[in-house]
């Protein structure tokens, strides 16, 4: 356990959030999507349902703002323009965490063809169907350092 850090970010998925680089994309998905198959990488988060893990990664890690998209979620083939009540939820969890950035509905080739891209895929335990969502990881700017002045080692300090 660590002061601070939501503990259903386990070791795997905060070392996959410190290892990403900006512009790193990163999809939380189902329990049903097959992310065995599609990813890179997988990280488990057995037991926790998408809006959970949503909740956490959001909460350590910067979107990217530097791009006019970079948060998507996947659609009900049939009603693409009509969310669900998972992708409202996940709409709600984005905005608490990152009020400037739109959610973009991706259609489910597209969707699926950026998550076999992504960095990661996180595997939750979510039931409910297209509860896939894709993160695209920003930068932190440095405002320890405003003066720029050059960092100092830790010899310095």
């Amino acid at each position: 356990m660590l002061k601070g850090i939501d503990p259903v970010l386990s070791p795997a998925l905060l070392s996959t959030l410190r290892a990403m680089g900006h512009g790193d994309e990163i999809a939380l998905v189902d329990g049903n999507y097959p992310g065995e198959e599609h990813a890179k990488r997988l990280v488990r988060a057995d037991g926790h349902d998408v809006i959970r893990i949503l909740d956490a990664v959001l909460s350590v890690m910067p979107i990217d703002d530097r791009v006019p998209q970079a948060i998507f979620r996947a659609v009900v083939s049939d009603r693409p323009d009509t969310p669900d009540p998972v992708h409202t939820e996940m709409i709600a969890i984005c905005r608490k965490w990152e009020p400037e950035q739109d959610v973009t509905p991706l259609a489910p080739n597209l969707f699926y063809a950026r998550v076999r891209a992504a960095h990661t895929i996180v595997q939750t335990s979510e039931p409910r169907l297209y509860g896939n969502i894709i993160l695209r990881k920003g930068v932190i700017e440095p405002s320890w350092n405003q003066s720029n002045e050059p960092a100092r080692s830790i010899t310095e300090l």
